[in-house]
């Protein structure tokens, strides 16, 4: 398949107009609003003027911020597993079990080390922000070559291995799928990925790859502001035996930057997290589009309430300009000098009374945003607002106030088990033969690792989730204390066992008891 420029830009412009129809305000118009109202930007447009206060009360905010925390909260590990691995009826394994359960065990090692050095836990968050507020965050893996690994291919060190996978946050705006209406993403016929790069970078990849003068010059003269639009295609060949692989092309407007050419994956690199179902198509649904009313009205009913109070304690003071002919200040003290009657003295100078402002206004407020709290699942006990006895009956109500979360959990958790998936897709297809890096209590190590081993052979992920971080570590100390206590443990193994960070100097200390056990003949 030769794909031509003009029918990839087609496709795109295609896909532009099916998500600018989305929704009341489309796509575009509804995330750039979502956006303002998350960062704080509530009064944009509203042509209030500057003459009084308006207030804003970021509820929108703190549910993002309350939700992507505790979804962030559980350390997530990953193991591996090849399908179509059997163990004997007793128990036993044969040679090529045990090794490919050994390979298994090396790549869930590998993926913590890889997690690092991408530093996958920004990128879970850049994510989670973004399906937040566009209701769609979506993860691109893809194989960049300039990597430097640190190995090399000879024993003399003279030919550095180079390349590895690198990970990027993709704007959901800019991912557009063959079949929206298709929810998962590998079953999508193609997927298109827009990028606004320089011109001059553009022009050097494409030489890069063989591109010829006219196409350097069309590439050129399609450019606008020194910035071009470069779409990138990933879509399936299929094979005479009904296998298919991922191929890849990239192309302006009217030129190609680099013919197809075969990524070697079973798998398209894009990995999709949707806050919430998008009714029927692929792309999901943000929370804060639904928020907003709520927003508009707390930030309206709290800027009344203030803009009384000021009102109330500063009112306006009428002077009768026939009787005080000098200006008056609100200096304490100030001798105002009045001509005239009695009456007209009276006269000159009074305060307009504010008109009276409802007691009630006040808690119809809070309970605005107590509602908006609450309905969107962070309500006091959530937020951390309310008190307990204990640290057990703190951990029990919020277990209860963050159960409704975990369908969102779900969610991730298996949008970070496609992650892995594509992780081995691309370590099996690209990494050939070389050492990998694993990080353990025993130190750093090589390992070698020869992909060809595992061609073919189908690999699958699990996530398995940790304690949550928040209140778990109060708990876990109380935990090991009592069992100190009862004699179950000793003082070393409970030092080893605290959470890092509780204890100045934790390996310190153990040495010196260990030593003093020594010295008294223990």
């Amino acid at each position: 398949m030769n794909s031509k420029p003009f029918e990839i830009y087609s496709e795109y412009r295609t896909a532009l107009d099916f998500k600018a129809g989305l929704g009341q305000r489309g796509m575009y118009e509804q995330n750039r609003i979502n956006e303002r109202f998350y960062i704080g930007d509530q009064w944009y447009g509203a042509k209030c003027g500057n003459d009084r206060p308006l207030v804003r009360h970021n509820v929108i905010k703190r549910i993002g911020e309350y939700k992507m925390s505790q979804i962030l909260g559980n350390p997530l590990t990953v193991s591996f597993s090849a399908e179509g691995v059997s163990t004997a009826l007793d128990g036993t394994h044969n040679k090529e079990t045990e090794e490919i359960n050994g390979i298994m065990s090396l790549l869930g090692g590998y993926y913590n080390v890889t997690a690092e050095r991408v530093n996958l836990s920004q990128l879970y968050e850049q994510v989670l922000r973004d399906a937040y507020i566009t209701g769609t965050g979506v993860l691109y893996t893809y194989w960049d070559g300039e990597i430097r690994t640190g190995l090399f291919a000879d024993e003399q060190k003279t030919v550095p291995v180079k390349g590895d996978i690198a990970c990027e946050v993709l704007n959901i705006e800019n991912v557009f799928f063959g079949d929206p209406y298709v929810k998962e993403v590998q079953k999508q016929p193609y997927i298109i990925i827009s990028s606004c790069r320089e011109t001059e970078e553009v022009i050097r990849e494409a030489r890069r790859y063989g591109a010829d003068i006219p196409t350097l010059r069309a590439i050129e003269d399609g450019a606008s502001d020194g910035k071009i639009t470069v779409l990138t295609k990933l879509y399936k060949e299929y094979k005479s035996d009904g296998s298919y692989t991922i191929k890849s092309v990239k192309v302006t407007e009217n030129a190609l930057v680099r013919k197809d050419f075969d990524t070697g994956l079973r798998l398209y690199p894009i990995a999709l997290f949707s806050w919430e179902s998008g009714g029927g198509i692929i792309y999901g649904e943000s929370e804060i589009t639904y928020l907003i009313p709520n927003q508009i009205a707390i930030n309206r009913m709290i800027t009344a309430n203030v803009w009384s109070a000021m009102t109330t304690g500063m009112p306006m003071l009428v002077v009768n300009g026939d009787t005080v002919p000098e200006g008056i200040t609100n200096e304490p003290g100030q001798i105002i000098k009045v001509f005239g009657t009695n009456e007209e003295v009276a006269g000159a100078v009074r305060y307009v009374a504010p008109p009276d402002f409802s007691k009630n206004f006040d808690s119809s407020a809070q309970s605005l945003i107590n509602n908006t709290l609450t309905q969107s699942g962070a309500n006091e006990v959530a937020l951390g607002d309310s008190r307990a006895d204990n640290a057990s009956a703190l951990i029990t109500l919020r277990d209860a106030a963050v159960m409704p979360l975990q369908i969102i959990k779900n969610r991730f958790y298996s949008f970070a088990e496609d992650i892995s998936r594509i992780w081995a897709d691309f370590w099996i297809a690209c990494y050939g033969n070389r050492k990998m890096k694993l990080s353990d209590d025993g130190g750093i190590r090589y390992v070698p690792f020869e992909s060809e081993r595992l061609k073919g052979m189908l690999i699958n992920a699990k996530i398995e989730v940790g304690a949550g971080t928040v209140y778990s570590e109060r708990e876990c100390t109380n935990t090991l204390i009592t069992l100190y206590e009862k004699g179950i443990i000793d003082r070393v193994q409970l030092l080893n066992r605290l959470p890092e960070g509780i204890v100045p100097d934790k390996n310190g200390l153990i040495k010196d008891i260990k030593e003093e056990k020594t010295d008294d003949g223990v």
